[in-house]
């Protein structure tokens, strides 16, 4: 007698931006998924068009992506007690920093029991700016006494190249090793390949630091400093990254993967990176005021100021960090920055 099929594992993601979005189509393949959008214009434009305008424009998504505008339908489809599988399902949250408490909230609300679903993993990247804690410090605080398998999905990636279906590499860092399978089964495909770790805090500050590192790369371009100088604040802030991660218990191994050296090129080198953005037109001359009124934001402007402080607190430095906060937030000029980095004393590698 032949083992019947299993049926297809339930998928929420919650956030239809265009790494949400991104994501919900790469796992229509192994999966059931239902993408959640705040507005309920972008889930019927998802839905009745098989496109995302806004974040994702000129692509076309699956036919099989459901999207819904409603949040208590989202969860219930990856709640084992109402959803037509009948099994426990994968949350994706992909909100950024600062709506991932609200969504913790809100998993309390519609989800009574932890074990109706199978975990929860979160794509976000940074430092919550009002309280210097890392992403799942946060779920942590605001699911507490939640026994709720729960992890983080991160590597170098950029949402346009996911949704063309072009080759990326992720990882899945969780301590529950039965949440970091099931993302693997939901995600791990021909041309996505998730490699697992149980280092949560080095994957998560491996994601926050390679933003400031490539606001400081986009500054160094920006005033045009050449090659050198690049990969210089690009080795100096793999070094800066690892040494803030140790210092909150990450493994050192973690910051040579894909969500350190490889996040960190990816994000400190190429035009699509919204840090580096930020980078080149403070090297340019503009002010961060200036900047984020045309509407371009970035994590790294985000949270620079809390991973000083959280340093600050470890009782360590980080130059290139303070360098960068001091050239958005106190108006030090770029190029006076860069000449203290140069200047600061030598000392061994």
């Amino acid at each position: 007698m032949t083992d019947l099929p299993q049926p297809p594992t339930p998928v929420t993601v919650l956030g239809a931006g265009a790494w949400g979005t991104a994501l919900a189509a790469a796992a229509c393949d192994q999966a059931d998924v239902l993408l959640w959008a705040r507005q309920p214009e972008s889930a019927a434009e998802i839905v009745q068009t098989h496109r995302n305008s806004r974040y994702l424009p000129h692509i076309s998504l699956p036919v099989e992506l459901a999207a819904t505008s409603d949040l208590a339908a989202a969860f219930a489809h990856v709640n084992q007690q109402t959803n037509k599988h009948q099994r426990p399902g994968l949350l994706v949250l992909g909100t950024p920093v600062s709506g991932l408490a609200t969504m913790c909230d809100a998993i309390r609300s519609h989800i009574p029991n932890p074990e109706l679903i199978a975990g929860v993993v979160w794509t976000c990247k940074g430092l919550d700016a009002d309280t210097a804690r890392l992403p799942h410090e946060m779920v942590q605080a605001a699911l507490a006494g939640f026994a709720l398998p729960a992890g983080v999905l991160s590597g170098p990636s950029f949402a346009i190249e996911v949704a063309r279906g072009l080759p990326v590499a992720l990882t899945v860092a969780s301590r529950n090793e039965a949440l970091r399978h099931a993302v693997i089964d939901v995600f791990h495909s021909d041309h996505m390949r998730i490699y697992a770790t149980s280092d949560v805090i080095g994957v998560e500050v491996g994601g926050a630091l390679k933003n400031i590192m490539a606001i400081a790369c986009g500054i160094s371009d920006g005033l045009h400093l050449g090659n050198n100088a690049r990969a210089a604040l690009i080795t100096r802030g793999l070094s800066e990254m690892a040494r803030f991660g140790e210092a909150l218990g990450a493994q050192s191994s973690t910051f040579s993967g894909l969500t350190g050296l490889g996040d960190l090129v990816l994000t400190a080198t190429s035009d699509l990176s919204r840090n580096r953005q930020v980078g080149l037109q403070i090297g340019a001359g503009k002010t961060l005021d200036e900047i984020l009124a045309q509407g371009l934001t970035a994590e790294g402007a985000r949270c620079a100021r809390a991973v000083l402080q959280r340093a600050q607190g470890l009782g360590i430095t980080l130059p290139i960090t303070q360098a960068v906060c001091e050239t958005l937030f106190e108006q030090v000029p770029a190029a006076q920055a860069v000449a203290k980095l140069m200047a600061r004393q030598a000392t061994e590698e």
